[in-house]
């Protein structure tokens, strides 16, 4: 199949090959904290995401999502696409260096639960980089909860543990502050409208 057509098979990759080849490139770019990431036109082969690569496209993360950045990278990709196959004689293939692999594996749901042992920079990465699915979440009192986007913020204290109305949330090192979270069937809410009608006091402990 591969071989068939004169030019062979082109595909979109959503990461800078060959950093992150596998199923899940952008939620993995976003929770290891990369600063960048994009989308590489490659030929395909029998490897996964081994093929040579045609084109690359850089778009940098800042604070963006998964959903935020699969919407832009889906942009990117079709117009990088689309540059590729007005000319390809002006980009020739350049073979991935294997030994830079990185290998971004299916995101498993056991992944989506809060360890609030970890420090707060990798709690809110691993939150927006599940955001808006499979979603990061953690339990109050029995009833999981989305976190679907937070802050980093100052505090300390027992990881997992509100200090203060704000709903300010103890972690490892530092704390963070929810921003957008949703509870099971119910619509997703900004931190001051969850509070209204689930009201979680200081001394909470989540797990």
């Amino acid at each position: 199949m591969l071989d068939a057509p004169r030019h062979g098979c082109l595909n979109i990759h959503a990461s800078l090959l060959p950093r992150w080849r596998g199923a899940a490139p952008i939620h993995r770019a976003v929770m290891a904290g990369d600063a960048e990431t994009g989308v590489t036109i490659m030929q395909m082969e029998a490897g996964l995401d081994t093929g040579p690569m045609l084109h690359k496209v850089t778009v940098p993360v800042g604070r963006k999502t998964t959903g935020e950045l699969f919407a832009e990278l889906g942009a990117v990709g079709a117009a990088a696409m689309v540059e590729a196959l007005a000319d390809l004689a002006a980009f020739p293939p350049e073979p991935q260096d294997d030994a830079a692999a990185v290998y971004a594996p299916k995101i498993d749901k056991a992944e989506g639960r809060i360890d609030w042992a970890q420090p707060a920079e990798v709690i809110e990465r691993l939150v927006r980089g599940l955001a808006p699915f499979p979603g990061a979440w953690f339990e109050l009192e029995g009833e999981r909860v989305k976190l679907l986007l937070a802050e980093v913020v100052e505090g300390a204290g027992a990881p997992g543990t509100v200090l203060d109305d704000a709903f300010t949330i103890a972690c490892g090192q530092g704390a963070i502050r929810p921003l957008r979270l949703q509870r099971a069937g119910k619509p997703v809410l900004d931190r001051a409208e969850f509070l209204r009608g689930r009201a979680v006091a200081a001394g909470t402990v989540l797990a």
